[in-house]
């Protein structure tokens, strides 16, 4: 379990992966996010495809922050070959993350074969780059999640991520049951879609274990963390 008493605003950055998805977003409102990224010491910052991509490198150029993106985002029903294919354009751009998007209709309809070769090419295009699966948690039962995450372990990816952040966001019961189905694996755990209100609630998955959030609110649940800390000290 994290202890955030003994981090300050800089080093809980890391835990936030900063995001700006909608696909409609402008070059300004890119590089303006990009900016905050740095400012906050966050762990990476993502956009919704891989075209903004050397946009972000370059204003991230001489920072900690990773360069990130989405892959199939965020619907995640294309196939293996066409994740690949986007994958590898991620890292040829120059991408040191990358969150794909699970294929849920499949996992559902019991085709485990298809989603974990899926995983497995998914992680062999990504090459050294930090690898997120994201499952969806609130397509799926708690069967289903468990089952989502032991393919993601068996594929090899780093993350288990709850969810796109795009539809209804996870709530703990959720998060603990990946928690418990990886807790004897290296997978760690991604929490994204946290519900209002968010600087609680982001803090309160970073206790329960969460090793990341990914969130577009990053600036204000960072700006909240003395708050939380001075609450939570009485």
């Amino acid at each position: 379990m994290t202890n955030i008493f003994d981090l300050d605003k800089s080093a809980i950055g890391k835990y936030f992966d900063y995001s700006v998805l909608p696909k409609q977003s402008t070059e300004q409102e890119i590089r303006k996010a990009c900016q905050e990224a740095v400012k906050y010491n966050c762990a990476a910052f993502y956009t919704a495809s891989p075209f903004w991509t050397p946009v972000v490198r370059e204003e991230l150029q001489g920072s900690s922050v990773l360069t990130a993106t989405g892959i199939d985002f965020p619907f995640g029903v294309s196939t293996s070959k066409l994740k690949a294919l986007e994958t590898e354009q991620a890292i040829e751009s120059g991408c040191g993350a990358v969150d794909i998007v699970m294929n849920i209709g499949a996992l559902k309809s019991g085709k485990y074969g298809i989603v974990k070769n899926e995983l497995i090419d998914f992680v062999k295009a990504a090459g050294n780059a930090i690898t997120k699966v994201i499952i969806e948690v609130c397509f799926l039962s708690n069967e289903e999640i468990a089952t989502a995450c032991k393919l993601i372990a068996e594929a090899g990816a780093n993350y288990a991520k709850t969810s796109t952040g795009q539809f209804e966001g996870p709530d703990m019961n959720q998060f603990l049951i990946m928690k418990e189905t990886l807790k004897d694996t290296n997978i760690k755990l991604k929490v994204a879609g946290v519900k209002f209100p968010r600087p609680q609630n982001a803090y309160s998955f970073i206790l329960a274990g969460a090793e990341l959030i990914g969130t577009r609110a990053a600036p204000e649940i960072i700006e909240a963390f003395d708050q939380i800390k001075s609450i939570l000290r009485n």
